[in-house]
């Protein structure tokens, strides 16, 4: 878990035209539907296996969508200069641990 929330920061900094064209500006994409586009659903099911050792007894797909949240959201909020870059690997650490720890 903690491997992939940090090539996700390392990719939205290496690439941050892409990141916001993935995964924050709007699109006409179904998404978490029949209709959302394969390589969508497949990206999504291997961020799902990845995840799925720490998921518990929860709900395997909210579980990743949580989990997805928190690093979008620290991502986000760090590139806007809402949240001190400097500290962003100690943010994404403390992630992992409370996600870890609830299990």
């Amino acid at each position: 878990m903690a491997g992939v929330a940090a090539a996700y920061s390392a990719f939205a900094e290496r690439r941050p035209a892409l990141y916001d064209a993935m995964f924050t500006l709007n699109v006409d994409l179904r998404f978490a539907s029949q209709e959302t586009p394969v390589d969508l659903a497949r990206g999504f099911a291997e961020l799902t296996e990845t995840l799925r050792p720490f998921a518990g007894d929860d709900d395997l797909e909210t579980f990743t969508e949580t989990f997805w949240a928190g690093l979008h959201g620290l991502v986000t909020l760090m590139r806007s200069g809402r949240l001190r870059r400097a500290e962003q690997q100690r943010r994404l650490a403390l992630l992992v641990d409370l996600v870890c720890r609830a299990r």
